[in-house]
């Protein structure tokens, strides 16, 4: 090789590696550092309890802040990698600490012991008909037990959302989320704070007037659309809503918050934006309130407010951002959720499916013409189905086949049902002598409703039984992820201009 060649390979060699240099130290906004940062979180708290325990030490916990903090101040490519050992960290740290508080069970698990505790949830049953408990802010004797019991007991008498008990029977092995489970149990006590828990008990009263004014099972379908009180239902509806595709309507899920958020912003931006953004936030919180504060709406009360923030501030907030800022938020405030919370991986997945995937699908195979109301709304059922469905068929074993045909006949017209079900309720309140009369618009468009949720289940084919692996979900979404980078590929749609609350 001559010397020319020696000096050209060598130009070349530096020029090479100048630019990877350069490429690497190029500026990339913070945000994309705090999304990596939460991935980081959500991986951490995932491998908690599988990695050895060495990451109990709050030294972690610091080590894991200063990463992500200096990542974020330097907002160059070269740290991205930086924020996401940072964001493990701290997820580990966090999943580790939870991991050794469990173990404050070891010595109960076999025995009848007797505790007192807070129902955190609505009252549910199960398949053989038991009531349901789910109990937080656990005593037994002098200490105070972490995490969440699933409790049945065959009489519940009457049981509220925040009701403390005192219940007894034996203590076994918890599943999911659960610390531990009690079967069968004896409730020797039920304490009501007054006035106790002033959101539950609007809730039931307007409950009542609604029921008052549209027959069963409309009015328990119409509760559930304006509140997500899906524990009401009657057994043979909640079996065709879930068999039809159609149980997420009626589930205190972002669905429900996103239509009267929208509602709210766009019928006082006519007033005023600050007026808007201040009656949407307390719609927001008011409904997190009457709902309860489970997995599924934690994720859709923290989104709901991050988009309306964003979107009183002129900002944009990237649907990938916004994702990973809020599974972030969620394990860290109950990694429980990222070990085998069903409501949780449900509600974030559906998510994903709607801000991410179902923008590509209308970008891809209509271009960048705005899509009408049907087809937005058949669009992201489409998308929120594909996105759920490798957890749907393992947690149930199969696999719904008229739920796109379901959910365009009745999506549609939930906006309007949740209206009239309002006046309704109001109606009763304000003349109750035409209850009857002011339901009856509300009961018909429901009994439509709960007609198509009836014979879809009952279509002979409604439904396949199909069983997968852990490892052929993972690969069913590493499926999904490829054709949304392939449509993102070839429309080039920006995401970033998609917001939840507009």
């Amino acid at each position: 090789m001559t010397c020319g060649s020696q000096v050209i390979f060598l130009v070349l060699w530096l020029y090479t590696n100048f630019m990877k240099w350069y490429y690497l130290r190029r500026s990339v906004h913070a945000s994309w550092h705090i999304c990596l940062a939460g991935a980081g979180v959500f991986g951490g708290v995932v491998l908690a309890p599988v990695v050895p325990w060495w990451f109990t030490s709050v030294s972690w916990l610091l080590t894991g802040v200063m990463l992500g903090l200096v990542a974020i101040y330097k907002q160059q490519v070269f740290m991205l990698p930086v924020a996401i050992v940072g964001g493990l960290l701290v997820g580990l740290w966090r999943g580790q600490i939870e991991q050794v508080s469990l173990h404050a069970y070891d010595g109960l698990y076999e025995k009848t012991i007797q505790l007192s505790a807070t129902v955190s949830e609505d009252m549910d049953v199960d398949k053989q008909g038991n009531a349901v408990l789910r109990l937080r802010d656990i005593h037994f004797g002098d200490h105070l037990l972490p995490g969440t019991l699933w409790v049945t007991v065959s009489d519940e008498g009457e049981i509220w959302r925040s009701d403390r008990i005192v219940a007894e029977g034996k203590l076994q092995k918890g599943f999911g989320t659960f610390a531990g489970a009690m079967y069968r149990t004896d409730i020797q006590k039920v304490e009501r704070a007054e006035p106790g828990d002033v959101a539950l008990v609007v809730r039931n009263w307007f409950s009542d007037a609604v029921r008052r004014a549209i027959p069963e099972p409309e009015a328990s379908l119409g509760v559930g659309y304006l509140v997500g009180q899906r524990r009401n239902l009657p057994s043979d509806l909640d079996n065709a809503l879930q068999a039809a595709g159609l149980t997420h309507i009626v589930v205190a899920s972002g669905y429900n918050l996103t239509i009267l958020v929208r509602l709210a912003r766009r019928l006082f931006a006519r007033v005023s934006k600050y007026l808007a953004a201040l009656m949407s936030g307390s719609l927001i919180a008011a409904f997190v309130a009457v709902t309860g504060l489970s997995p599924s709406m934690s994720r859709a009360g923290l989104v709901a407010g991050l988009g309306l923030l964003a979107w009183y501030y002129g900002r944009k907030f990237h649907p990938v951002i916004l994702l990973s800022i809020a599974v972030a938020t969620t394990v860290l405030f109950n990694p429980s959720y990222a070990w085998g919370d069903v409501g949780w991986q449900l509600s974030f997945a559906a998510f994903g499916g709607v801000m991410l995937l179902a923008p590509l699908l209308q970008a891809y195979f209509f271009g960048p013409e705005k899509p009408g109301t049907v087809r937005q709304i058949l669009g992201e059922t489409m998308a929120a189905w594909l996105c759920t469905l490798p957890i749907l068929i393992i947690t149930f074993g199969y696999v719904s086949n008229v739920a796109i045909i379901a959910n365009l006949l009745v999506l549609p017209l939930v906006p309007l049902a949740m209206l009239l079900t309002f006046i309704a309720g109001v109606g009763v309140i304000t003349i109750p002598a035409f209850a009857v009369i002011v339901g009856m618009p509300a009961t018909l468009l429901l009994h439509y409703m709960t007609s198509v949720a009836t014979y879809m289940a009952d279509l002979p084919w409604a439904k396949t039984e199909i069983s997968i692996s852990g490892w052929q979900a993972l690969l069913m979404y590493a499926g999904i992820l490829c054709l949304g980078m392939y449509m993102w590929w070839r429309t080039r749609l920006s995401l970033r201009d998609t917001n939840l609350v507009e």
